[in-house]
């Protein structure tokens, strides 16, 4: 078969043939409703090595290469009546769970617990073809799974 060099072809199949897909200029993404919209940025953040992209009054959206991740602030009205204690209520009858890759597993364990949230003991990791899972939660008490690369 005979390469086609791109003097043959047309400079709009060219530019067709290299344009991206706008849906690949989209991250996929998650949305978390926070009371503290600070703390949790933080925990997000400093665990998993995400960038604030845009901060406004009542959003922060952080993203990684591949992944992006809103922390809304819930309305105040319906705030001001939501109690977060200390460690948080864990909110493990949800539909919805996060897993987010981290470097180390031991290392976010002590993070989390420095940022108000928690990695549970190394007992409770398990592990699949190419990664190993432990679960926890953020300071809010939302469960999400941390997954690091396995060797």
């Amino acid at each position: 078969m005979r390469e086609i060099k791109k003097s043959e072809v047309s400079k709009e199949l060219v530019n067709l043939l290299e344009e991206k897909n706008p849906i690949d200029k989209v991250n996929p993404g998650a949305v978390i409703f926070a009371k503290d919209v600070s703390k949790l940025t933080r925990f997000y953040e400093q665990i998993f090595s995400m960038v604030i992209k845009i901060k406004d009054r009542d959003k922060v959206i952080l993203e990684s290469e591949y992944f992006s991740l809103v922390i809304h602030a819930i309305p105040i009205d319906v705030s001001k009546n939501i109690e977060i204690s200390v460690p948080p209520k864990v909110r493990e009858n949800t539909p919805v769970k996060l897993y987010l890759p981290v470097i180390s597993i031991a290392e976010a364990r002590v993070k989390a617990n420095e940022l108000g949230g928690k990695v549970n003991p190394k007992e409770s990791e398990w592990g699949a073809a190419n990664f190993i899972a432990c679960d926890g939660f953020d300071p809010e008490g939302n469960v999400v799974q941390f997954r690091q690369e396995s060797f």
